[in-house]
């Protein structure tokens, strides 16, 4: 079954290559577009598939030779050749099955992330700090660029919550799965005794949304201006430019104090709203699921403790997966990648066996 969608994907990637050089068709620039990019999201595959192809051609044809050959040192060239083909053949299917895999919709979109500090009070509000640093430095190896939404500080430099947005190549795909509970096991500076505090922080990452993806109907929305401040309560500005939008259906409240105007703020929060909302309907169709049919890493779920970062012991362990990296210096300056592949890898996992099932 495997082979019969990718020769069919083969023969719609040729059409389209004939399609997209077609005179007619590019006279139609937003057909031809979508036709392009139609055809850019398909050629990795069919590279691989043609890739596949002749390495099987080169397999059998070698086990021709091998039969036909009495050279010993021919024969040991052959038999090393057909070792590396094999595993060629190997690899090209592994890559292919994770390919044809459904794609997440959103996993080409920027990203807000809203971190709250949870249980712990201030040491909680620091962690809430850390972790935005974390994801700030990590933006910043990937040349990502991070807008500032709206944050609300303590006097001691911790977040009770900070709201940005995160723009770049594929972000959604990469940190779809920081979405939980992150807890902390460390001495708080405040700690004379030296004893080991527990603290927690949520995070939550909403895919960004075009105003197409959500319809919101202006009588259901409230909007209030204030002034903005600083933490500690000191005023950044003399103007009501901060935005306060309140979704009157479910409740759902958005601030953003961060523009010196009004009508900026209000823009930000609006987004902020869309992706919340959009979050909430996602969640509400995911529980629909069947519970065998979830994957059991990447849920979204912001009430699930995916995460535990020990100072004392160096690591930091992600409970989804059971892996555990010590090196959590370098992990809270942004190199996560290693733990952001091993879930990927995992939720890849999941899937071609779920796909498995269904063939």
């Amino acid at each position: 079954m495997i082979l019969e969608r990718l020769n069919f994907i083969e023969n719609k990637y040729e059409e389209l290559s004939i399609k997209i050089s077609d005179p007619s068709v590019m006279a139609d620039q937003k057909e031809w577009q979508k036709l392009c990019k139609e055809h850019a999201e398909l050629e990795i595959l069919v590279g691989k598939y043609k890739a596949f192809k002749k390495a099987n051609s080169d397999l059998e044809a070698n086990k021709e030779m091998l039969q036909m050959e009495d050279d010993r040192e021919m024969r040991e060239m052959i038999q090393e050749e057909i070792k590396q083909l094999t595993e060629d053949i190997a690899n090209l299917e592994q890559e292919m099955k994770i390919l044809l895999l459904p794609k997440d919709p959103n996993d080409d979109k920027n990203v807000f992330i809203e971190i709250r500090g949870g249980a712990g009070g201030e040491e909680a509000a620091l962690f809430a700090a850390n972790l935005f640093r974390m994801y700030t430095r990590y933006a910043e190896r990937h040349r990502w660029k991070i807008e500032l939404m709206s944050a609300n500080e303590t006097d001691i430099g911790g977040f009770k919550e900070v709201v940005f947005m995160v723009r770049g190549e594929s972000t959604y795909s990469k940190l779809k799965y920081e979405s939980g509970v992150h807890r902390v096991q460390r001495v708080p500076d405040t700690e004379s005794s030296g004893r080991i505090h527990t603290s927690t922080a949520t995070v939550a990452v909403l895919p960004e949304v075009d105003e197409v993806d959500v319809d919101i109907n202006p009588n259901d929305i409230r909007i209030d201006v204030f002034r903005a401040s600083g933490h500690g309560g000191q005023c950044v500005n003399t103007t009501d430019s901060a935005v306060r939008i309140t979704h009157l259906p479910t409740g759902l409240v958005v601030s953003c104090q961060d523009e010196k105007s009004q009508l900026k703020n209000k823009e930000k929060a609006m987004k902020v709203l869309m992706a919340r909302l959009y979050e909430k309907a996602q969640a509400e169709r995911s529980a629909g699921i069947a519970e065998d049919r979830k994957s059991q890493v990447g849920t979204g779920d912001r009430s699930e403790r995916i995460r535990t970062y020990n100072y004392p012991q160096g690591r930091v362990t992600d409970h989804r997966i059971g892996l555990t990296l010590y090196k959590l210096d370098s992990f809270l300056d942004g190199d996560i990648d290693e733990m952001l592949h091993g879930l990927i890898t995992a939720d890849q996992a999941e899937k071609m066996k779920a796909m498995g099932n269904n063939d």
